[in-house]
């Protein structure tokens, strides 16, 4: 991970053991070196290859840089501590306050170069590391669709790149989630979900849903997002059909609280990743902590109970081992889905019952906690 206010790049173990790979605590520079004596100026954004190597979005410094298994860090494009636009090979290239970073499965680099409103890619071609603008004009943000340079972005932040090879990014500025596919500098713009320009709340579908300055973005072997919508304070999914839901937190509730949903609190939300099992991690920085959100279980469909039931009441039957518990919510649209309640496995069969009756037709789902 990239430790941007300590100027290090720091490793996390399942186990939440954290060491050191590169940079000295606390002390911004320039220097490329091994270990310790190697320098960075607030990294925000790495990603890892099949070799262990991280690359890493060097910020302050407006270069990309890569640490080896062996924590050598070296320069690969751009020049320390001077900023511009320039597509170029190596440090003849230039980027302005780059904030994220995504490695497909072909070895070639994205960048949200952020200060300049652009998707960047890095390639090695030969023994020469190349960068061109595949979308957006640098130094013009804008909120458009598009191919290549007539595409328009404005401060993207956190990109991911999926199995399939198109790439997402956390279109900050723009308060939404777009897609690019790339084609080089004909590299094709959409927007997956939320309305461009335009921010909010809401959970929904496509430009029907809304976001607040989301930063940070990941994504799952079958194609669903992670995004950290830092300024709602949330985490949210969002599907390759553009259906977006809140996993947790809840909009303005700050706190560094954990708990299941809308009862988790974050700070500041930014970086996010997802492993091969489903969980998600979380940079908190204004908590100073990493933080894990693990899924929940969904429960068998229910059985229902209707002969002991008033008309329109819903209830199921549940087995479980004592000490879980089964939360059920319900939905009209199997999109804003509500807690109906949070109930306790005494083990056999339990059996829960809503008291209220739905004023419209209802669906119905459990989750094992």
């Amino acid at each position: 991970m990239a430790d941007e206010f300590d100027d290090t790049i720091r490793k996390v173990t399942p186990a939440g053991v954290v060491t050191t790979l590169a940079g000295l605590h606390g002390t911004a520079g320039t220097n490329d070196g091994s270990g310790t004596l190697a320098r960075f100026n607030d990294p925000y954004a790495v990603a890892v290859d099949s070799a262990d190597n991280i690359y890493v979005a060097d910020t302050v410094n407006q270069t990309i840089r890569i640490v080896n298994s062996s924590g050598q860090v070296t320069t690969l494009a751009g020049q320390l501590g001077i900023s511009g636009t320039n597509d170029s090979i190596g440090s003849a290239a230039r980027f302005n306050d780059p904030q994220g970073m995504a490695l497909d499965a072909s070895g070639n680099l994205y960048i949200a170069d952020t200060g300049n409103s652009t998707i960047r890619e890095l390639t090695l071609v030969g023994t020469n590391w190349t960068v061109i603008t595949l979308a957006g004009v640098g130094g013009s943000p804008g909120a458009s669709n598009g191919n290549g340079s007539s595409a328009r972005f404005r401060s993207p932040f956190g990109i991911t790149v999926s199995s399939a090879g198109t790439v997402y990014i956390a279109g900050s500025g723009n308060a939404a989630i777009r897609t690019l596919i790339p084609a080089g500098t004909n590299s094709m713009v959409g927007t997956l979900a939320g309305l461009l320009g335009t921010s909010g709340t809401n959970d929904g579908t496509g430009s029907g849903a809304r976001f607040n300055y989301p930063e940070g973005i990941a994504v799952d072997g079958t194609g669903n997002l992670y995004v950290s919508d830092t300024d709602n304070i949330r985490i949210r999914k969002v599907t390759q059909a553009g259906v977006v839901s809140t996993l947790a937190g809840f909009t303005y509730s700050y706190g560094s609280g954990d708990g299941t949903g809308s009862a988790a609190q974050f700070e500041y939300p930014v970086g996010i990743t997802v492993d091969s099992l489903g969980n998600i991690y979380v940079a908190d920085p204004e908590n100073y902590n990493i933080r894990k959100g693990i899924p929940a279980t969904l429960v068998p469909p229910p059985t229902l109970q209707s002969p002991m039931l008033s008309a329109g009441q819903f209830g199921c039957d549940v087995a479980g081992s004592p000490g879980f518990a089964v939360e059920i919510q319900s939905s009209s649209n199997f999109i804003n889905w509500q807690l109906v309640g949070t109930y306790s496995l005494v083990g056999g069969s339990n059996h829960f019952a809503n008291p209220y009756p739905p004023v419209v037709a209802q669906f119905y789902r459990g989750y094992m906690r």
